[in-house]
């Protein structure tokens, strides 16, 4: 459930476009949709994760400029910013000696020191990947751009998810 709601934006934003072809309008109901669910977790939880705060801050900054100055260019390069933010974050706090991979997921599950610094250079090293292919699409086949964004985007983290659970099955622990 909490996946659907992460994508809530998303989906409202492709739908939008899908229906009126207008950047500017799918970026607003986007906009819209981000703030409010951001306020209901806010409301409800007291509390937003690092991340959330990030794709706030990053939806008013990026959706807004892309609404104020009817350039689409502003909402294309969020998906970059943010990527490459996690990955600066998952990098920064690993190499300060505080993994935040393993802060944000070690309750849930147990793996050596050494596989969550592995786990958490795949994460860098996919989080670049992603940024440095939302920038490729958005600059050279901008018209196809709100596709990738929903398909081939969401096509590659479940790539990514399945290669990194063939990965953990070799740590984690059989239930007999």
């Amino acid at each position: 459930m909490k996946f659907v709601s992460d994508l809530l934006s998303v989906i409202l934003f492709f739908a939008t476009y899908t229906v009126t072809k207008n950047m500017i309008t799918a970026t607003a109901v986007a906009l819209v949709a981000g703030v409010v669910q951001a306020a209901f977790l806010y409301w409800k939880y007291k509390k937003l994760d690092t991340m959330q705060w990030v794709g706030l801050v990053l939806i008013v900054v990026f959706g807004g400029a892309t609404v104020v100055l009817g350039d689409s260019r502003f909402i294309m390069w969020k998906p970059t910013v943010l990527f490459w933010c996690g990955a600066l974050f998952l990098l920064g706090s690993h190499l300060a000696g505080k993994n935040g991979l393993k802060a944000g997921l070690g309750r849930e599950i147990q793996l050596p020191d050494a596989v969550w610094a592995k786990l958490t250079y795949m994460w860098v090293g996919f989080l670049i990947f992603m940024g440095i292919a939302n920038w490729f699409v958005f600059t050279r086949f901008e018209s196809q751009w709100v596709n990738y964004k929903m398909f081939g985007s969401t096509a590659l983290m479940l790539v990514f998810f399945i290669i990194q659970g063939i990965y953990l099955s070799t740590y984690l622990k059989k239930e007999d």
